[in-house]
């Protein structure tokens, strides 16, 4: 019976935290993510709520690069539609807090937690903590010279939201399937290498969001006309490896070819499991991968043909945290 609220706390914890992405990705879409320039870990929670204190707020975000050097055409409601984006982004991350830490507490000082799940869930209490960090040391660099945040930081921390929720997807199904199995160390290893890239994948979807690379070279298969890869991909940074890691179409080509590399992994998976005996939790793991690795496939590409529409930028991140999560229980599954 405990272990059954501590596995829906976990899942909890993961919902909130599937949410906070999205909504962290519509803040990105929208460019919404600069328009709170002051950290207010407990009074931030609340939002201006009247004409003065509105005024108030959208004086101080007039003195920031972003309004100078971009949106120096906004008028006050312009600026409270960017706000409530990036308000409700950190309101979620300080109830993810909460979430976390007070039935913790609780399990804790009621002797529900066995001391495996205790060190689990103080690193995810760290995780979590690392990860409210990472939000605002990345908001941090969008606010001094350049109206926009740095790209590597961006990936940081939606890496890092990422991995937090692995992780605690990963206590969860340890507490959901205590059963020790027999495992296939090879194909598992298999799994994980997929994984790894996988997680690259993700960390250069970060990059083409931060440097606004969708926007650039809208066809499929194809980056232009009659081209697999653009004349810009190598020249616009100096050396050539910074243009895989600072250029916007370095950066969208990586990304392309990674989702290639996404695909052939995952029906890698599916054809090595073929020869293995599966039971049905693994086969119904590796058939939503290769459902899921479908969907967010054409989803990348209808989002670089139609140029990065909101909805479907926030689609295609979705898919990737289903992917993600499918990934995540698959090895689970072909793991001790």
């Amino acid at each position: 019976m405990k272990e059954t609220k501590i596995i829906y706390w976990l899942l909890t914890g993961c919902l909130l935290i599937f949410i906070m992405v999205v909504v962290g990705g519509i803040t990105r879409l929208t460019h919404s993510g600069l328009s709170i320039s002051n950290y207010k870990l407990i009074s931030g929670v609340i939002p201006p709520t009247n004409d003065v204190e509105w005024q108030a707020a959208f004086d101080l975000y007039k003195q920031y690069p972003e309004y100078k050097k971009l949106n120096n055409h906004f008028a006050l409601q312009d600026f409270k539609d960017i706000y409530f984006w990036e308000w409700l982004h950190r309101v979620i991350g300080r109830f993810i807090g909460l979430v976390f830490l007070l039935p913790f507490l609780y399990f804790l000082i009621t002797k529900q937690l066995t001391k495996p799940t205790i060190k689990k869930a103080i690193i995810l209490l760290g995780l979590g903590a690392f990860q409210g960090f990472m939000g605002w040391f990345m908001v941090k660099s969008g606010l001094v010279d350049n109206p926009d945040v740095s790209h590597y930081r961006l990936a940081a921390h939606l890496l890092t939201a990422f991995i937090t929720f692995a992780y605690t997807f990963w206590v969860a199904l340890d507490l959901i399937f205590p059963t020790k199995k027999d495992i296939n160390k090879s194909f598992r290893n298999f799994i994980r290498f997929a994984l790894a890239v996988l997680l690259l994948q993700i960390i250069y979807g970060a990059f083409v969001a931060g440097l606004d690379a969708g926007y650039i070279h809208n066809h499929w298969p194809m980056m232009s006309e009659g081209k697999f890869i653009h004349e810009t991909v190598c020249i616009e940074q100096s050396p050539i490896y910074k243009n895989f890691i600072e250029g916007k179409s370095g950066v969208q080509f990586a990304h392309r070819i990674l989702a290639y590399f996404v695909v052939l992994f995952v029906f890698g998976i599916w054809l090595k499991s073929r020869k293995l005996t599966l039971t049905k939790m693994q086969s119904n793991g590796i058939s939503s991968l290769l459902i899921i690795v479908s969907i967010q496939f054409l989803l990348g590409v209808f989002t670089i043909i139609l140029q990065v529409p909101v909805w479907l930028g926030v689609a295609h991140q979705i898919g990737a945290f289903l992917l993600l999560s499918s990934m995540i229980f698959t090895l689970h599954r072909f793991s001790k």
